[in-house]
């Protein structure tokens, strides 16, 4: 990356942060207004309580919510803290992404899907919905890029990348769906939800079945040890209201940055 217009790659990384971080005081609007059904355009910016207009050096990411101490300028009620942890999370999975691929074409791909799982995951958390926005609409947003970047299947024919696309979109939502039938016939209850099929079909398109294997595996084994902490610190209650969208998403993220690593090391496992 030092070869980029001959710019140091701190310069780089900090101006990758940066923009990722304005991009999640983006998504924090999607968060908020999409499950409400509002525009994420229109109209501009405003305090969710007292509905006053939010001048721009209020709405530097991160910045704006340090200097006002977390309180909005002109009803003093406090700025949820959902606001700068976002900006924080997106900058920081951005600049990871940009490192990890540098400035070729997957970066900005993957910049797309790592946007798809951060409102995603915090609609989720806040609403126990996936919206279809996200999720259906990240199915046809991961074949076509597949097309067009067939190497983020690490082919070379555009029409064998849009058959593991597919085939990872299909192995997705069949597979968590078959975990659902058979969760609610053990335990006569709804296990998965609609939207955790549509989600994890978005992450086969993007990543194919070996990524939608990956964060199924991830997904159980995070969200098993989350369940045993809340099991043995006395708040087994709180188990049943975590989402199981954003242990996907953590999984999908980590397959991203290291997907071949980790692929590389199971064949050594297995062969050895």
């Amino acid at each position: 990356m030092s070869a980029t217009l001959d710019i140091p790659d701190w310069f780089w990384s900090a101006a990758v942060f940066v923009f990722g971080s304005c991009v999640g005081s983006f998504l924090n609007v999607c968060i908020y207004r999409i499950p409400r059904g509002e525009s994420i355009i229109t109209p501009a910016s405003h305090c969710p309580i007292c509905g006053n207009h939010i001048a721009w050096y209020d709405n530097i990411p991160i910045l704006s919510f340090l200097l006002l101490r977390g309180r909005c300028r002109h009803c003093s009620q406090r700025i949820s803290l959902r606001y700068p942890l976002v900006e924080a999370l997106t900058a920081l999975l951005f600049l990871a992404v940009w490192l990890r691929f540098g400035p070729g074409w997957l970066t900005p791909v993957y910049w797309l899907a790592t946007g798809g799982l951060i409102v995603a995951s915090f609609v989720d958390l806040e609403h126990m919905i996936i919206p279809d926005r996200i999720s259906m609409g990240g199915i046809p947003a991961g074949l076509l890029l597949s097309v067009l970047f067939p190497e983020m299947h690490a082919q070379q024919s555009r029409l064998a990348a849009l058959g593991w696309s597919l085939a990872g979109a299909a192995t997705g939502a069949a597979a968590l769906w078959a975990i659902g039938v058979l969760g609610k016939l053990v335990f006569r209850r709804e296990a998965m939800g609609w939207g955790d099929i549509k989600l994890l079909g978005a992450i086969g398109a993007f990543l194919g079945w070996q990524g939608v294997v990956f964060s199924i595996i991830a997904s159980s084994i995070v969200g098993s040890i989350v369940g045993i902490y809340l099991v043995l610190s006395g708040n087994s209650e709180w188990q049943g209201r975590i989402p199981y969208g954003p242990y996907l998403a953590l999984g999908a993220m980590i397959w991203i940055l290291w997907g071949p690593e980790l692929a590389a090391w199971y064949q050594s496992l297995v062969s050895f």
